[in-house]
């Protein structure tokens, strides 16, 4: 039997993306389980002392042509967001609120198209708004549910239990408690999901 498979992943990264979007892809064609793990990169790389790689000069050089690259070998759309880095702490809170309404999936797939595909303004309220609307989310009762200090709390426990584990990036994904970390390792970590 496959095992599950974990997917830690931020909206902010868009390596996360490419990811999502080819583990999507594995879901529907084989069958296998993937948990969707939220958590907030910001708050990670500083539990670790490290810095994001679109922060390192020399790597930010290259890392919308790389992701132009993986988009293109995948065959996904994709178009580098003009407008990143792209404030992402709400929007994963969001993941949350999503959870507990059962529309987890489809809120994740339509940010990630937003950010990534769409190449729209997520640092701009009123376009978060529009986003929700068109998703038939109550903008205000949402951006509400968000701010709640237990929706907060949440995401922190979360990023502090990946932290815990051993999660330093995203994407990441967790099978057998070994870590397999970047969009480039999915194959590995199906490998041991069938161990």
């Amino acid at each position: 039997m496959i095992k599950p498979l974990e997917f830690y992943f931020d909206f902010i990264s868009p390596y996360s993306f490419l990811a999502h979007k080819q583990i999507r892809k594995i879901e529907n064609k084989e069958g296998i389980k993937i948990i969707y793990k939220p958590v907030l990169l910001g708050g990670l790389h500083n539990l670790h002392g490290i810095k994001a790689p679109a922060f390192i000069p020399a790597k930010a050089k290259h890392m919308v042509r790389d992701c132009k690259l993986i988009a293109e070998k995948n065959n996904i759309r994709f178009k580098f967001n003009s407008y990143f880095p792209i404030r992402s702490l709400n929007l994963m809170r969001g993941v949350l609120v999503a959870e507990e309404d059962n529309i987890k999936k489809y809120y994740i797939d339509n940010i990630f198209n937003a950010i990534w595909q769409d190449g729209l303004n997520m640092n701009d309220a009123i376009v978060i708004q529009k986003i929700l609307q068109n998703l038939n989310i109550n903008p205000k009762t949402f951006s509400l549910r968000t701010t709640s200090s237990l929706i907060k709390d949440l995401l922190r426990k979360k990023t502090n239990d990946a932290y815990e584990k051993g999660v330093f990036g995203a994407p990441t994904f967790v099978v057998n408690n070994k870590i397999f970390w970047g969009q480039d390792r999915i194959e590995f970590a199906l490998k041991e999901a069938n161990k």
